[in-house]
């Protein structure tokens, strides 16, 4: 554990009692609520310093409501500082409404609309996704890509479509680290890191691996090609929590990025750990 506060980048919180997840209805592990307490006994009442909400995969049409609640959470405590909603970016200029109903909170800071579960190639790069995304720049909010490591060249395509939004690279891409596939996944990331509108969180790495087997060994190549590509001004500590439980607990992840960091002098530790994070998300 570092010896100075940290912020979370990546915190999820739900409760399905109050708000509809169907994707939630069947997962034996993560089908209950996960409140900020829960994450507190998780990580540590004194460890966090701030997080960041990314919204939770909520069912279409909540996504206000999400925030709304989150926001309730929030002036409860003051250490979520920052908020990703859902937005439907899909629907390319129709989504101004919803974005305009979002700009009512304050902690605002991104939207996020999930592409790993897309099938299809090209998705994000279509026509009315793009235009969704370039609507990002009138809020100056910036767009968290959440993808699976095949459609890395789809996600540098829509980066390079939109020069003017701020992007940031969710869980380094989700690469195939259970088969450690490397590449493309090693020669993209580096690629997209050329983008300099681009920043990366180092997260959801053992997620990505064996949850039962995975092993320092599995993990490391990755861990270590995102900091080369990224460097240590544009990578940010994230948790995932409580999504990364399946394979890793948040004392365990930190451990492990710990470990990877140990060669770092302290203010570039705190960069990855602090810095960088509250750059992007403009606390």
């Amino acid at each position: 554990m570092p010896n100075f506060p940290i912020v979370d980048a990546h915190l999820h919180i739900w409760d399905p009692a109050r708000l509809p997840y169907a994707w939630l209805d069947a997962h034996a592990t993560l089908g209950r609520s996960f409140l900020l307490d829960d994450y507190e006994a998780s990580v540590g009442a004194d460890a966090v310093e701030a997080m960041v909400f990314v919204e939770c995969d909520i069912d279409a049409g909540h996504s206000a409501n999400e925030i709304a609640w989150v926001d309730s959470v929030a002036r409860v405590d003051s250490r979520i500082g920052a908020y990703v909603a859902h937005a439907p970016v899909d629907r390319g200029d129709a989504v101004l409404a919803e974005l305009e109903e979002l700009q009512a909170f304050e902690k605002m800071r991104g939207v996020r609309r999930l592409i790993q579960s897309e099938t299809k190639p090209g998705f994000c790069i279509q026509p009315d996704f793009i235009a969704g995304v370039r609507a990002l720049e009138r809020f100056e909010w910036s767009f968290d890509i959440c993808i699976l490591g095949w459609q890395m060249a789809d996600a540098i395509a829509l980066v390079d479509a939109c020069p003017k939004v701020s992007f940031i690279l969710d869980h380094i891409g989700k690469p195939t680290i259970r088969e450690g596939l490397l590449e493309p996944w090693r020669a993209q990331i580096h690629e997209l890191a050329e983008r300099s509108n681009v920043v990366c969180k180092l997260s959801g790495v053992a997620t990505e691996a064996d949850h039962v087997s995975w092993t320092r060994a599995d993990l490391a190549p990755f861990i270590d090609t995102a900091l080369q590509a990224f460097g240590t001004d544009r990578l940010m500590f994230a948790g995932d929590w409580p999504v990364a439980t399946q394979a890793i607990s948040p004392k365990a992840w930190i451990a492990e990025v710990d470990h990877s960091l140990a060669g770092l002098s302290l203010d570039e530790q705190k960069s990855i750990y602090r810095d960088v994070a509250r750059r992007a998300y403009r606390f």
